[in-house]
This record gives structure tokens, C-alpha cells and sequence, in this order.
């Protein structure tokens, strides 16, 4: 047994430091030889050729967006000149699809913690110990869709920011849904709006 470890540690410093000729032994060789294009290099998978593709329309590269610009502001802090807004960004429209995209994405997001019908009762509540807020409590809902939209971007005590993993635009939507789970929670029945209580499964009237 000593034989044998004392010839494994002598083969080992045996090949410290020293060269070959031979070529290196590639362990996972899908690492090392990428099928991939050089730049400028044609592509004839798409119909221009091009292999460097152009960015996708509406898309910015990451900190070309002026903190200053309007749309930024409104669409990204919720916020008009300086504060937060109920008034839903250029090209955003309460409608149905829209409060049915807040609702899947809400499904997503954040029933794990507040719940399905917010009420700060859903999993990580039940089982993690931690207290969730109640969003149809009064001070939740008296905030403004840009101070909802806000708290997604920057996060809240425990809640951690979902700017990564939630578009601009999904965030109003969310804002919107949670708006929509505050109203029926507290108001009459005939004052829900025939497409929020569709939204909700209730049925336009």
C-alpha cells in the first residue's frame, strides 16, 4: 500500500512542470469546439443572412435609459413628475387581457406569499413563519398603482426586488389585478365593474 502511494506521488511531480508535445486531452470537447459564428459572418438560417441579429423592437440595452425620461419614470418607477400615479402608462389599457395577464403573472409572482386572493395566507406565510401583508388591508389600499408597481421594482422589508424577473409592463398589470382583488374585497357587489368581476371568475353582468 506505501509502494503504491509513493509511486502515484512521484508520477504526480514527475508532471509538474513539464511540456508536451502532444495535444491536450479535452474532457468535455462541446466546451472547447462551440459551433458559433464570427462576427459580420453570414447565416443562412435567416432570411437577411445575418448572423448578428438586430435587437428585438422596444428593447434597450441595460443603462441606456435616461433616469430622467418620462416613460422611464412613469413606466418603470410609477411615477409622474416626481410622484407616484393611478394613471396607467402610454399603451397600457384596463381591459380584460390586461387583468388577466396581472392575474397569471400574480399567480406566479405572488400567491407563494400573499395568496390567492391576497390576503398574505399563501405558503411561504403558512409554512416559513413570516408575516405577509394583508393587501386588502386599509394602508395597502390606499396605494396608488405607481406605489404597487414601485415596490415590485425595489422590494419591500422582506420582500425582495422583482425587477429581473418581472417586465415593466407585467408590473402594471399585477398592480392592476391587486386593484382589482382590493375592490371586490370591500366593495358592493353592484359596483364591481362587469369586467373585473369576469376577471375574477364572477361573470359579467
Amino acid at each position: 500500500m506505501r509502494l503504491a502511494l509513493l509511486t502515484i506521488g512521484l508520477a504526480v511531480t514527475a508532471c509538474r512542470g513539464t511540456l508536451s508535445e502532444e495535444p491536450p486531452i479535452h474532457l468535455n470537447p462541446n466546451m472547447d469546439f462551440q459551433d458559433r459564428y464570427e462576427l459580420q459572418e453570414e447565416n443562412d438560417f435567416f432570411k437577411d443572412r445575418r448572423a448578428m441579429r438586430p435587437q428585438v423592437v422596444g428593447t434597450y440595452a441595460h443603462g441606456t435609459v435616461a433616469a430622467d425620461d418620462v416613460t422611464h419614470e412613469h413606466l418603470r418607477q410609477g411615477k409622474v413628475d416626481g410622484k407616484f400615479t393611478d394613471a396607467l402608462p402610454t399603451g397600457l389599457s384596463l381591459s380584460a387581457d390586461f387583468l388577466n395577464r396581472g392575474q397569471a403573472r400574480y399567480q406566479i409572482f405572488c400567491t407563494p406569499c400573499h395568496g390567492g386572493a391576497a390576503l398574505g395566507d399563501g405558503m411561504v406565510a403558512q409554512r416559513g413563519g413570516l408575516v405577509v401583508p394583508n393587501l386588502l388591508d386599509q394602508k395597502p389600499r390606499s396605494y396608488t398603482l405607481g406605489q404597487i408597481v414601485n415596490q415590485m421594482v425595489v422590494g419591500s422589508k422582506q420582500m425582495p426586488s422583482y425587477a429581473a424577473q418581472v417586465p415593466p409592463n407585467d408590473r402594471w398589470a399585477i398592480a392592476a389585478y391587486v386593484r382589482a382583488l382590493q375592490f371586490a374585497g370591500v366593495a358592493p357587489e353592484e359596483q364591481i365593474p362587469a369586467e373585473v368581476k369576469a376577471s375574477l371568475g364572477g361573470g359579467a353582468k
